[in-house]
């Protein structure tokens, strides 16, 4: 905020700060979940990067594959690999940030 605004004011936030905030926000919630509440999450949030890489290669023209399964401490690396791939590919950056604050709000 700066010294003309007035308190309380809010300026838009573009969509990739937006993207950026809520995937550190979605790994900082994961990191404090309990290992029996993310192994229980685990295919939620698997199911949301495969669709995204899933979208990255259709948008690429490249054959769709499937992301390893590398267990719950690796997988908000993956996630934040493919949102970092969709971001590359000037997708829909709304409906990602969406996505990712349905994913956060999603975690037990």
């Amino acid at each position: 905020m700066s010294a003309t605004e007035p308190a309380g004011s809010s300026r838009p936030v573009s969509a990739d700060a937006e993207i950026s905030a809520e995937v550190e926000r979605v790994v900082r919630r994961w990191q404090q979940l309990p290992l029996d509440h993310a192994l229980r999450a685990s295919r939620a949030v698997m199911a949301q990067a495969q669709q995204l890489a899933d979208e990255v290669a259709t948008h690429r023209g490249m054959p769709l594959c499937r992301l390893p399964d590398l267990g719950p401490a690796v997988l908000m690396d993956q996630l934040q690999v493919v949102v970092y791939d969709y971001r590359a590919e000037s997708l829909d950056a709304a409906d990602l940030a969406r996505r990712l604050v349905e994913l956060r709000r999603s975690l037990p």
